[in-house]
């Protein structure tokens, strides 16, 4: 009736609003009634108790004269737009169907207005807000998915369009529907279709064009409120929608344009940019494109042209009049002629010279450095290439750089404003989703606690906003010397907090944040992490902070940072000396001598604490972070729920495995330095990784170390099962079987197809063609197993003499292990002669020397003397026999004697090795160094085919692949996410899925 505004409905009208006003007194306004019916009953104040406050009569003459209510109104927008509002508000229902079907549309509405009612400053205009910048690092990764890489399909069959298909289900369909598109084909018809299909797969990858298009909401943002803010406010109050106030035409517009200008700088500083665009790198073209669609990005390179030397103008000599000069450029989108298909793209802004080349140190501190000088205001914030930001937090940018203004402990204010991340990559796999739930437990409630009321948050990740002015002046935000620091990121914060400054955290604003999604991804991560700790101990910047803190912080600080790898290292380390403990007890007979004891019979309870001590370990603490921070933000019942999900998709597994990533390369860092940047890759992972490349990443890290125990834990099951029962051994040992197993054979669970036939004939021979290939000069790792050794060692050059001592005394326990096993033969346990121990390494050098002999007559008799050859391999293959004979008729050598001798040399031999490694130049003077290559080679072999046995063994099992790749990829099959096609890759289902 009020959107007709017909005068004959006025009756209806009035009977419509006394109802509405008899709602409001009963049921609402019910203890202001006196103050309501004052003026209607012209101030005669009745009471109502008991009694209706309003008769019929009386009801019947409200809004009934002309000066109470006019009707039909004079017809306005404003009027127009608030009766459209107030009739959806009384008509449209909520519904079921009305909630986003999208999960993270769910997710960022949710945040977004729970963060509304959190403490946050209030919001300046935008004339008065604090100016910021934001810049971003970009090296060589991917910029905008190219047509053919959406198309190219890896050696499973599957593409990345097919597979952003897969998991993004509905967004697919929209976005179809967007582009008014029945199918992928029709997408590739026309040019401007295809363009959208590649920003839709970038805008769901790990691109530079999803990080950009993120962070230009801020300045989309800062138009709207600006636009706010210089509005009229008679326009504001008659109704007038945004879309009506930002109008191209609008002269207001502009206005808020230039205000968001000087408040907001963007710039990317592409390192290779110069280089990339001079030799035609499709890159380069994306990096222009992203200036042209967003006329206010600006591009920092270092360009490297060569020009004419002032010294050499003057000399015949050509050559030396030629340069190379460095300079530090700022580009931007240049303004192109129709007519003048020659002009430049880009435009010069700043053109700074420098002294040599920037990149002296590691990459990308060094590439956030050269740029930072061309950032403008009093906030910087640091933003990732692999983040991406959402318009409604950038709306809050304003309330965040009030922070600044704020004193936060009543003393300093504040230099680096931390805020929470969203990791976006956890729906991809288990993997994934275990390491979002980590890193997200890790950004919220850890670093929430670090902040306050610890006082230890330094600078984690690039979502933090720096007091510009504050580090500029004390050495910048980034700290780029080589290796050391490696981590570049948490130096910023401990040169803040050094400084006298002040890092805060606020879980108002959120930004998005990509992750690994592959084990071998987020190994090579945790790798980098680790490397970067261990280079923090040995920093003086630690050293200074732990002389300058309190004993609460001076504690805090340590088991924050150095510390929780340090833990890790010595929880590893306690295995160790476990089991290298109880295998002295047990070989010397102590061990039988306490369990058989009268005083050491009743020990239940012992056992009961063993066993729980077991299950503790099994990586349950890992998990207790994110069940605390799901069951705050979701519920506890969830977070149990999630829990029980991770257990039954083996996240134990998976953070067992992690603990033996940290331990490896935060001891390696110690022991001889040399930490490196290793690029982890921000691609789509669901393909098979080789066998040889897994075994070539986590060769020395797992896959020695649980041989070792593995070793250990047998020698300590046969020499002391005599007096012990099987209850105690499972109970002492579970935990130490379970990470041998899980440090062994977790990188082929996890990995996709890893038991799938075909996938392993083709590992096996592609691994046997890496390990026969001879090294050299320009083989790379991944091509040789020689390259590959040769690598592995090379640390050890650079160790100093300390280093070269450590690790000859580390490889000594082998050696001790050898001699407490040798008198436990069944030929030797009458006799404790040192004799005995000196034969046994006369046995070693005898099979060494064996080996030589092969090894040089292959060489010099395999090709043109083949008889000889095989003669000789014959005959040593018949002594070896008769030898083996002779000990079991004379002396009694038994099967489990043959069996201990080769427990107790194989590790020797391999002590051998790490002595050899150690004293590589003494070895390579005296012309040995060919023959521990060859010893190397044969135990590389040996594991692998100990690896390999049982892998192709489950592989006959149907049912073992599918159980992996549901266990795999379950978190993807509840999104709708099709694995089974996807890793079979048939185009049938491709062309189904088209259709």
């Amino acid at each position: 009736m009020q959107q007709k505004n017909n005068k004959d409905d006025l009756g209806q009208v009035i009977i419509l609003f006394q109802d509405m006003l008899e709602v409001v007194t009963r049921d609402i306004m019910e203890d202001q009634l006196t103050e309501l019916l004052e003026p209607v009953h012209g101030g005669n104040n009745r009471k109502h108790e008991g009694i209706t406050p309003l008769d019929q009569q009386e009801q019947e003459q409200l809004f009934t004269k002309a000066v109470e209510f006019e009707f039909p109104v004079k017809a306005s927008d404003a009027w127009k737009e608030k009766i459209k509002r107030l009739h959806l508000l009384l008509t449209v229902k909520e519904s079921a169907m009305d909630v986003p079907t999208n999960l993270d549309a769910r997710r960022r509405i949710s945040f977004f207005a729970n963060s509304l009612f959190m403490d946050m400053p209030k919001a300046p205009k935008v004339r008065n807000m604090l100016p910021f910048s934001v810049l971003t690092p970009y090296y060589k990764e991917d910029v905008l998915f190219s047509s053919q890489a959406l198309e190219e399909e890896n050696e499973d069959g599957v593409s990345i369009l097919f597979y952003l298909q897969k998991i993004y289900p509905d967004e697919w369909k929209n976005f179809l529907e967007r582009v008014d598109c029945k199918n992928e084909e029709e997408l590739r018809e026309t040019e401007q279709t295809e363009d959208e299909l590649r920003l839709w797969a970038s805008y769901r990858g790990q691109t530079l064009t999803r990080t950009v298009r993120g962070m230009m909401y801020y300045r989309q943002a800062l138009v709207l409120q600006s636009c706010l803010d210089m509005a009229p406010e008679n326009d504001l109050m008659e109704g007038f929608r945004a879309a009506d106030i930002l109008s191209e035409e609008s002269h207001l517009l502009t206005q808020s344009k230039a205000v968001a200008d000087m408040k907001f700088t963007y710039v990317v500083s592409c390192q290779s940019y110069g280089i990339q665009k001079r030799s035609g790198d499709a890159r380069a073209q994306d990096i222009l494109r992203l200036m042209t669609t967003y006329p206010s990005l600006r591009v920092a390179y270092i360009d490297e042209v060569e020009e004419t030397s002032k010294e050499g103008e003057a000399s015949k000599d050509r050559s030396k009049k030629i340069e190379k000069v460095y300079y530090s450029a700022l580009v931007k989108a240049a303004v192109t002629k129709p007519d003048d298909p020659g002009q430049k793209l880009d435009q010069d802004i700043y053109r700074i010279k420098l002294p040599g080349n920037a990149m002296l140190g590691e990459g990308k501190p060094e590439n956030q450095n050269h740029a930072i000088i061309f950032t403008r205001g009093e906030g910087l914030q640091t933003i990732d290439m692999n983040q991406e930001h959402y318009m409604e937090e950038t709306l809050k940018m304003r309330n965040l750089l009030q922070e600044f203004t704020k004193k936060h402990d009543g003393v300093r204010y504040p230099t680096i404003l931390g805020v929470r991340e969203h990791i976006f990559t956890g729906s991809v796999s288990s993997l994934a989703w275990f390491m979002s739930n980590q890193e997200t437990s890790f950004v919220t409630i850890g670093q929430r606690v670090l902040a306050n009321p610890l006082r230890v948050r330094f600078h984690y990740g690039h979502p933090d906003i720096f007091d510009r002015l504050f580090h500029l002046t004390r050495g910048g935000v980034s700290k780029a010397s080589k290796i050391i620091n490696l981590s570049e990121d948490i130096f910023a914060g401990f040169n803040s907090t050094l400084r006298e400054g002040n890092v805060t955290h606020h879980e108002y604003m959120q930004v998005g944040k990509g992750r690994d999604v592959g084990l071998n991804q987020i190994s090579l991560f945790e790798a980098k992490i680790a490397y970067g700790n261990g280079e923090q101990t040995l920093s003086r910047d630690i050293y200074r902070l732990g002389h300058r803190f309190d004993f609460f912080r001076m504690l805090s600080c340590y088991y924050t940072t150095i510390g929780f790898y340090f833990s890790t290292m010595i929880t590893v380390w306690t295995v160790y000396v476990f089991l290298y403990g109880r295998l002295y007890l047990v070989l010397s007979g102590l061990d039988e001598g306490l369990a058989t004891g009268r005083r050491f019979i009743h020990n239940d309870p012992l056992q009961v604490a063993l066993a729980s001590q077991s299950f503790v370990q099994l990586g349950f603490l890992m998990a207790l972070p994110m069940m605390m921070e799901i069951g705050l933000e979701r519920g506890f019942r969830t977070a149990l729920s999630d829990f029980v999900l991770m257990q039954l998709q083996l996240a134990s597994v998976f953070f067992t495995f992690s603990l033996g990533t940290k331990t490896h390369y935060y001891g390696k860092t110690l022991l001889h330095g040399g930490a490196e940047y290793r690029a982890t890759g921000r691609g789509f992972v669901v393909f098979h990784a080789k066998f040889a490349e897994n075994y070539r990443l986590y060769s020395r890290s797992h896959f020695v170390k649980g041989i070792e125990l593995m070793i250990l834990l047998i020698v300590f099951e046969i020499f002391g099962q005599s007096y012990r029962g099987a209850i105690a051994y499972i109970f002492i040992t579970f935990s130490m079987w379970f990470m041998v197993v899980t440090w062994l054979f977790a990188p082929f669970l996890f990995n996709p197809s890893g038991f799938e036939w075909q996938k392993i004939v083709d590992d096996w021979t592609d691994w046997n063609k890496w390990i026969s290939n001879r090294g050299g000069i320009g083989v790379s790792p991944d091509k040789s197993w020689e390259s590959w050794w040769e690598k592995e060692h090379e640390p050890l050059k650079y160790s100093g003499k300390r280093g070269t001592v450590l690790e000859i005394v580390l490889a000594v326990r082998f050696f001790i292990y050898q001699y407490g096993l040798v008198y436990h033969l069944n030929i030797t346990k009458h006799t404790k002669s040192v004799l005995v121990y000196c034969l046994s390494w006369v046995v070693i050098f005898f099979i060494l020397l064996v080996m030589k002999a092969v090894s040089v007559g292959r060489r010099k008799f395999s090709a043109e003397f083949q008889l000889v050859f095989r003669l000789l391999k014959g005959l040593i293959f018949i002594v070896f026999i008769s030898t083996i004979v002779i000990l079991i008729v004379i002396p009694h050598m038994t099967i489990q004697d043959i069996f201990v001798c080769i427990l107790a040399f194989m590790p020797t031999g391999w002590g051998l090795l790490l002595v050899a490694q150690a004293l590589k130049p003494a070895i390579m003077s005296v012309g040995l160094w060919g023959s521990i290559r060859a010893l190397a080679r044969g135990y590389e072999i040996i594991m692998g085919l100990l690896l390999f046995t049982p892998i192709a063994f489950l592989a006959w099992f149907p049912f073992v692949s599918e159980f992996q790749t549901r266990m795999l990829f379950n978190q993807a099959f509840s999104r709708g996410l099709q694995i089974s096609r996807i890793l079979g890759g048939h185009k049938k289902d491709r062309a189904a899925l088209s259709k």
